[in-house]
């Protein structure tokens, strides 16, 4: 069955914010991610367009309920639709496509207990990749949610999307002013991601509090310096003047989470 041009004006326009944000959708290619977010309990598809060979290869069953009415002319039980690989070229925003383009709504997370839990806060970071890779490492460490000020990028990008692997499924990402929400959270302690501070090396481990990685260039804003009770710093050795904001960010979780 052909796609339509609605079908691909649709999905060419969720590859902006305002647009996945009015339909609470957002995009992802490939088998690896949409068959882990098929598996995941809390996603729902909203639709998938796959080659006859992706197809070919689901599961026979376990597949997640699915709403006709939001199909449109979809076919198949599960809102999946096969299409030939000149269709998935045109849904597709990779240079080369791989086997499938899927929208699924987004996830629901209950409301984070911001007294018990451990979060990592991102002030102003501005790469999709750092950030899905950040959301990736939040997943591995067993890191309860990822808190957001308004100016970082979009985790429902599809570069971040991307860069979870499927982590987006499972880590909770929310956006608000960050310093409103640690004052609010009276008494959880705050660590910052510094170049100057005590080593991290060596650190006490922990599993609550707020630890908090700042914008690539300009670092953690000074209103939320003042709130770090503790400041710590990856010891440098080389002469290297900073590391990226998601490496930055694994080690710390490494050293200070446990």
């Amino acid at each position: 069955m052909l796609i339509t041009k609605s079908q691909v004006k649709y999905i060419q326009s969720l590859g902006h914010k305002k647009f996945r944000d009015t339909e609470g959708v957002f995009v992802v290619e490939g088998p690896k991610i949409t068959g882990e977010l098929l598996r995941a309990p809390n996603m729902r598809l909203r639709a998938a367009y796959g080659l006859r060979e992706w197809i070919a290869a689901l599961p026979k069953d376990g597949l997640p309920a699915f709403d006709k009415r939001v199909a449109g002319s979809l076919v198949g039980e599960h809102g999946i639709m096969e299409v030939a690989p000149a269709e998935l070229h045109r849904l597709s925003a990779l240079t080369t496509p791989n086997q499938v383009v899927a929208v699924f709504e987004k996830p629901v997370f209950p409301d984070p207990s911001l007294t018990t839990g451990l979060f990592l806060v991102l002030d102003g970071l501005q790469d999709p990749g750092n950030l899905g890779t950040i959301v990736r490492l939040a997943d591995w460490f067993g890191v309860d949610g990822v808190l957001c000020s308004p100016d970082s990028a979009d985790v429902f990008s599809p570069k971040a999307v991307q860069s979870t692997m499927g982590s987006v499924s499972r880590v909770p990402v929310w956006y608000e002013a960050i310093e409103p929400v640690m004052r609010s959270a009276a008494g959880m302690p705050v660590w910052a991601a510094l170049l100057q501070g005590e080593s991290l090396y060596g650190q006490t481990r922990i599993r609550r509090g707020f630890i908090v990685i700042g914008n690539e260039s300009k670092g953690i804003s000074p209103a939320l310096q003042e709130l770090a009770m503790h400041r710590i710093t990856i010891p440098r050795i080389g002469e290297a003047e900073s590391l990226n904001a998601a490496v930055a960010a694994g080690i710390v979780l490494s050293h200070l989470v446990g």
